[in-house]
């Protein structure tokens, strides 16, 4: 029928003589002669006005059409079969719309990724640890092809509270519960370690498993291990130590027992780094070392995007600050093989820092690799310490990546 409708639209149609109207089996009153279309029950009742201008014969009981007659009935546009059937394009148009909009909701409903390295961000809980998954982009390496410290110290962070999220424990503020959103707490870290062991690529797929356990009696400790998901290789072993803040006042509070019952079901006695480092970082690094070299960074300042939900400035960019004043050529040679750091308070958004690193002389470790340590410290202007800490560098290793290779435009 679309094949008819559509020819009748370039084609009209040649009008029949009367006598073959007249002629036509199964005529009746109702009926129409073949110079239009043939009248159904519904075109019947939307063509009352036609049918009244259609004189009757009597005796006959059918309806006869004339000629002069039928010349009076016809409109002034040329008389088609198209124009003659009722107007089927809102009908077309709705359906063609419903079956658009069914298509493009199957599409989303039947999306799956194709490739393995697309199966990211996924998670999940393996008894009290929680587990989730990364791939490491593109734009989170660095100049030598691998993901930075600083990268990974995000993706800890957003396994830490997705963790809370699906237990089911994220209040209003950035990490808190219920109860601590109620009484303006907050968690903040006093006390980091990192060990790294190898960075991992671009394109990498890094498995993040996190876990709490308590810390004395106003704390909590939350630990991390990190692991390639394709050959199951230790990536970082990390542990931290956390107290709460008070939103306005800004100073430590204790931990109520509501939070604390809210808490306890989830905590997991192990520890990812059985030895830490619980040497005392000196107040002002290299003092009375006289081989040791001292490199200052100062006018450093707080972004807006450096704050978190709570105005308080996110712990990784502390690192990224402390890394500021390192000379260039320990990051050309080294990599960061691990970090201790202390944490003494909090800067505001209109602080100015310095940044102080002092580097040792060159040691040999167990391994028989020559190591280097740093201390850093990281105050204000004014001379109050934000943060302290301690770093160890390795000889960078030689990390296998894809090569590229250049086509040219003639070839595609």
């Amino acid at each position: 029928m679309a094949g008819s409708v559509a020819s009748s639209a370039f084609f009209p149609v040649s009008p029949a003589p009367a006598s073959a109207s007249k002629n036509a089996p199964g005529g009746s009153k109702d009926s129409l002669d073949m110079r239009g279309a043939a009248a159904n029950a519904g075109a019947v009742r939307s063509a009352a006005r036609l049918r009244a201008a259609v004189p009757k014969v009597s005796g006959g009981g059918k309806a006869a059409v004339t000629d002069s007659d039928d010349e009076a009935a016809r409109p002034s546009a040329p008389r088609t079969f198209y124009n003659q059937l009722p107007d089927w394009s809102v009908l077309l148009a709705a359906i063609t719309t419903i079956f658009l909009a069914a298509e493009r909701q199957w599409t989303l409903v039947d999306w799956k990724p194709k490739r393995p390295d697309m199966l990211i961000d996924t998670f999940g809980f393996n008894g009290q640890v929680f587990r989730q998954d990364f791939s490491i982009r593109s734009y989170e390496i660095g100049a030598d092809r691998t993901a930075s410290i600083e990268t990974l110290m995000n993706h800890m962070q957003e396994t830490a509270l997705n963790h809370v999220r699906r237990a089911g424990l994220l209040g209003d503020g950035f990490g808190s519960t219920p109860e601590m959103s109620k009484r303006n707490l907050f968690w903040v870290v006093s006390q980091l370690q990192v060990l790294v062991e190898q960075y991992p690529c671009w394109g990498d797929t890094v498995g993040i498993d996190t876990w709490v356990s308590g810390h004395g009696k106003n704390g909590m400790r939350r630990d991390w291990h990190l692991h390639d998901c394709n050959t199951g290789q230790t990536i970082l072993r990390a542990t931290s130590k956390w107290v709460m803040m008070h939103k306005h006042t800004r100073k430590l509070a204790k931990i109520p027992d509501e939070v604390r019952t809210e808490i306890a079901p989830y905590f997991v006695e192990h520890t990812a780094i059985a030895d830490e480092d619980n040497r005392k970082l000196p107040k002002l690094p290299g003092n009375g070392e006289a081989m040791a070299r001292k490199y200052v960074r100062t006018g450093l300042t707080p972004r807006w995007t450096d704050l978190d939900l709570n105005q308080h400035v996110n712990n990784v960019r502390y690192i990224g600050w402390i890394l500021e004043s390192a000379p260039i050529s320990i990051f050309e040679n080294h990599e960061l093989a691990s970090i201790v750091l202390d944490y003494k308070r909090e800067c505001g958004r209109d602080s100015v820092l310095q940044s102080h690193t002092t580097v040792f002389t060159d040691c040999i470790d167990g391994s028989g690799e020559t190591t280097l340590q740093c201390e850093h410290l990281l105050c204000l202007e004014s001379g109050h310490t934000i943060v302290k800490a301690r770093t160890m560098w390795r000889p960078k290793k030689t990390y296998a990546v894809g090569t590229l290779t250049a086509v040219s435009a003639g070839e595609f």
